[in-house]
Parts: structure tokens; sequence; C-alpha cells
């Protein structure tokens, strides 16, 4: 089984690439963050097409996530249960029989003092209390999104550069880490520990063409699943793209024995 996770950076922009892409590299289950539009307007129809079932939550203009799944799901949860949060569309759950997959989009937030900042913390917060009180380590969870915080040095193309900077900095690295630390995997890093890879990089400058990016994009795994992880890779087909404009993030794939 593939999962892939992709922040779009609007669905609207990117379908005819994503559809293109998806030629290249069908996958099970695909999760999407930064729809930036309505769920009335989402294209069901397209993804029915070439056989995806898809469950949205979204917004107009910001943020939105959604799980398109080859199989249909049994159960689906829309947000976090907190009217505050969910007043912004940032989360999606879905289960397939006793395998359940989160799809999250982090706050990008803002220099520290900042309200965007306090609000990027209390998020992770509130994300995990919403994981200890409907889940256990003990259960079978995929964790996916842009979570938008480089977990450690290696993530980033310049550590001194960024020090200190919006992804880096050590409230969101400690934010992000207790979510872990409550009983995720970081996949990529669990297979891979000194690899260099990034997720995102700005389109200022051509830093994808200079690698000069961020890891900011993860598939997060309870213990459960460790023995079924086979891969974990980004694509960069879609990033380095020209035409059609491509977003800022490439597609982060897991594969799975299941």
């Amino acid at each position: 089984m593939k999962i892939a996770s992709h922040n779009v950076n609007s669905i609207k922009a990117r379908k005819d690439l994503l559809f293109q892409w998806l030629e290249r590299e069908p996958v099970d289950i695909l999760c999407l963050q930064e729809l930036k539009q309505e769920e009335k307007n989402f294209p069901f129809g397209d993804f029915r097409n070439i056989g995806y079932s898809c469950q949205v939550n979204a917004q107009k203009g910001y943020n939105g996530v959604c799980i398109c799944s080859k199989q249909e799901p049994s159960e689906v949860v829309k947000g976090m249960g907190d009217e505050e949060f969910d007043g912004q569309k940032r989360l999606i759950s879905a289960r397939f029989g006793d395998l359940w997959i989160i799809n999250v989009y982090a706050p990008h937030g803002d220099v520290r003092g900042t309200e965007k900042f306090y609000y990027k913390i209390s998020f992770y917060e509130k994300l995990l209390e919403f994981l200890k009180n409907n889940f256990s380590p003990s259960d079978r969870i995929i964790m996916v999104g842009d979570f938008n915080v480089a977990r450690d040095d290696i993530d980033v193309f310049d550590p001194q550069i960024l020090r200190d900077t919006i992804g880096t900095m050590p409230e969101e690295r400690e934010s992000f880490n207790r979510i872990l630390e409550w009983g995720f995997i970081d996949a990529f890093r669990h297979l891979y520990p000194d690899k260099i890879q990034f997720t995102w990089w700005d389109y200022i400058g051509g830093m994808v063409w200079k690698d000069k990016g961020m890891r900011i994009d993860y598939i997060l795994i309870t213990e459960p699943l460790i023995e079924n992880l086979k891969e974990v890779y980004v694509d960069m087909w879609p990033r380095k793209r020209r035409n059609p404009k491509p977003s800022d993030h490439a597609p982060i794939i897991g594969v799975f024995e299941l």
C-alpha cells in the first residue's frame, strides 16, 4: 500500500499537475493539504473518474485537507472537536478497518511573540490533546501532513542562516516533538537517520534547483506499524515542473505492507 501526503498550495491551481503525477505514481491513499477551496467546489467527480473517493474538510481561500482513497473509509472525523481550532479546516481522520489515517495541516505561524506564533503552539497542544482523548499509541495510526516544523538542523539547508526562524524555533520543535513522544515515529528518519532530504523550497531564487529547502512534511506512524513500513521517499518530479506551475512542496510517499 502506498500513502502519499502533499501540500498542493491550491487544488484548483494544481489539479492538472496532480493528476499527471498520479498517472506516474498511483497511490492507494492520497492526503492533500492547503486546498484553498470550499468543499462544494472540490473536484469530487474528477477524482472519482480515476478511482478515488474523497473525504474533505475545507474552507474558501485558506487551509483545507482531504483524504482520497481507492477504498471507502468506514469512519470519517473532521476536525478535533474544538470550536476554536476547527474554524480553520486543518485536520481530517479516516478509518480503514483497524487502520487510522490522520491528515494534518499545521499553521505556518509567525515570529516569536505574535498572535500567529501562539496560535501555532496552541494548535500542537490541541492536536496532542485530540490524540490522547481519542487514540492510544497501541493503535495502528499513520498521521501525515505539513507540520510546518523542521525537527532538527539536518532538516534545513543551512542551520545557521535559519536558526530561530519560523519552523526552527525551539518552542515549535519542542511542541512537535511532544506529539512524537506520545507515540509516533518519524518514518523517514527511522529508515534514513542521516539522509538530507527536504520537502519544501521557496519559490524565490530558484531554491529547488539549489536544493535549499526544509523538511516540514512528515509521515508519522505508531509502533505497531514499524514492521509494515517498507519505504519512505520524496518525489521531486512534480516540484521540478515548470508548466503548469508546481506547489512549493513535493509529495512524500510511504510504502507499507498492509
